[in-house]
């Protein structure tokens, strides 16, 4: 996957319709169809738990199978890229220990992947507005700059694949 530049404020306003429109959904969704069994197969004890349990998953599997249907949709471009971005950096921080262990012994894939992470990451955090680590990051990102130069490996993140993540 290729970091791409997005709008924030087309992403922030895009996202939040899409989780109100889930959560909507969820309580609009879970609540009638839970009265609908309630009302169809009522129980004498007064507990109705699995009925409304039921509901929730029956709403949840919905919309989940709506999100897929819609996911290709303009709308969803910016929300669908962030939620991709955010899977692949997961597949790198699970072997980050492995990576980082590699890169120090000169591993070109090893640092392109670390790279890779500091960039979406960087993207990501300033998507979200969340920039208390940032100062964190451009301190790991000098450290992983020195690396490459140490050992003569040029970064550049568009030649990442994360193919490369089989290696470790």
């Amino acid at each position: 996957m290729q970091l791409q530049d997005i709008d924030k404020s087309r992403y922030r306003k895009h996202l939040n319709w899409v989780i109100g429109l889930c959560i909507v959904s969820l309580t609009a969704g879970s609540l009638g169809i839970s009265q609908v069994l309630i009302h169809l197969f009522p129980d004498s004890d007064g507990s109705h738990f699995h009925w409304n349990l039921l509901g929730v998953l029956v709403t949840c599997a919905v919309i989940a199978a709506a999100l897929k249907k819609v996911k290709n949709h303009p709308f969803m471009a910016e929300v669908v890229y962030v939620w991709e971005l955010k899977q692949a950096l997961n597949k790198i921080t699970r072997k980050m220990p492995k990576l980082k262990k590699a890169a120090e012994q000169g591993n070109p894939n090893a640092m392109l992947a670390i790279q890779y992470s500091y960039s979406g990451s960087r993207q990501l955090w300033h998507l979200d507005d969340n920039t208390i680590t940032m100062e964190e990051l451009s301190l790991w990102q000098a450290e992983l700059e020195g690396l490459a130069q140490a050992h003569n490996v040029t970064l550049d993140i568009e030649l990442y694949d994360e193919r490369i993540l089989r290696e470790f």
